[in-house]
Formats: C-alpha cells, structure tokens, sequence
C-alpha cells in the first residue's frame, strides 16, 4: 500500500510542476490577437449596380442599374454544362450614376449558371 502511495504523490508532483513551468513560459507574439489594419482606401459609400439575369435557352441576357452617383463596371460570366462548351467572360462595362446596361452571352448548349461582377471604375 505504501508504494501505491508514493508512485501517487509522485505523480501528482510531476503534473504540478509540468503545470507550473507551462505557465512561466512567456507568450510570443505569435499568441496575440491579430491587430487591426485599417483598409488601405476608404469605401466612399454605397456602390454597386442591381442587376437582373434571364436564361432563355441557350442565351444569357442581364440588366444592371447603376442608383449610385459612383460608376460600376460590370461584366457577365456564364458556365455552360457541357465539358467541351466555352466559359465566356465579357468585357466590363461602365454603369455610369442613374444608367442601366443590357450585357449578353450564351453557350451552345445548356446554360449552367452566370453571375455578374462588379468593380468600381471610371
């Protein structure tokens, strides 16, 4: 019994003084919380034009509405199904304060999904 005790108090000691020196190690900065950076331009506000996207078929069409006194550029990307129909990207297109732009696309085949994005532009 009295060797089950000893091995018990040993124990015990070595888990504090693990503890223990874990705790006296001092931080480095890889423990901080990460510091805040501020953005490197200010967002100037609301942006973005609304759009809307219409698969008719094989064709994609989209309007964009620019209510913003900022110009968006605006560029449609369509996905097509078939392995061997080409992706297609447009050109951007400036939306200038107030305006609406029509954007067109298409596959040969089936139309797998579009999407428009936008970027702030002259």
């Amino acid at each position: 019994m009295r060797l089950s005790r000893r091995t018990a108090s040993l124990s015990l000691a070595v888990a504090l003084v693990v503890t223990l020196a874990y705790e006296a190690v001092p931080r480095t900065h890889d423990d901080a919380p990460p510091a805040r950076v501020p953005h490197a331009r200010p967002e100037a506000g609301p942006f973005g034009a609304a759009c809307r996207i219409r698969v008719t078929g094989s064709e994609v069409t989209a309007y964009c509405h620019n209510p913003y006194p900022e110009t968006d550029r605006v560029s449609l990307h369509v996905e097509c199904v078939r392995w061997w129909d080409i992706d297609t990207d447009s050109a951007s297109v400036a939306a200038g304060p107030a305006q609406t732009v029509r954007l067109k696309g298409r596959c040969w085949k089936e139309v797998g999904g579009a999407w428009i994005s936008h970027r702030r532009g002259s």
